[in-house]
């Protein structure tokens, strides 16, 4: 059975920082991609970062290109999100998920999912 487990959300001031964990299980880095999305009130869900990591490729959307950082350390089976810069417009629910075999932008084509993990940014 996979399992996605994400952490590391919370409350943080604008301009802070925040590092989201997303352990998985029942699924193996080298095929699937790992994506981190997020759904802010009142919006669509968007892919916002993504990982493949069996060759290191990474992609982001603009919106926080440059502020963000995936990573992952397969020997935890962990895919990290390092936030920086935070601004008010990041607060949202943090989803990552797993999509076979490439990292998509579609948010439909992720087929395993987390339960998410809050983030705030107060200003």
């Amino acid at each position: 059975e996979v399992q996605l487990v994400e952490s590391g959300g919370g409350l943080v001031q604008s301009g802070g920082s925040l590092r989201l964990a997303c352990r998985a299980s029942g699924l193996s880095f080298e095929t699937y991609a790992i994506g981190w999305l997020r759904q802010a009130p009142g919006k669509e869900r968007e892919v916002i970062s993504c990982i493949m990591s069996n060759d290191g490729f990474t992609t982001y959307a603009d919106s926080v290109r440059g502020r963000f950082t995936i990573s992952s350390d397969n020997g935890k089976n962990t895919v990290y999100l390092q936030m920086n810069s935070l601004k008010p417009e990041d607060t949202a629910v943090y989803y990552c998920a797993a999509d076979y075999p490439f990292c998509s932008t579609r948010v439909s084509n992720y087929q395993h999912w987390g339960k998410g993990t809050r983030v705030t940014v107060s200003s």
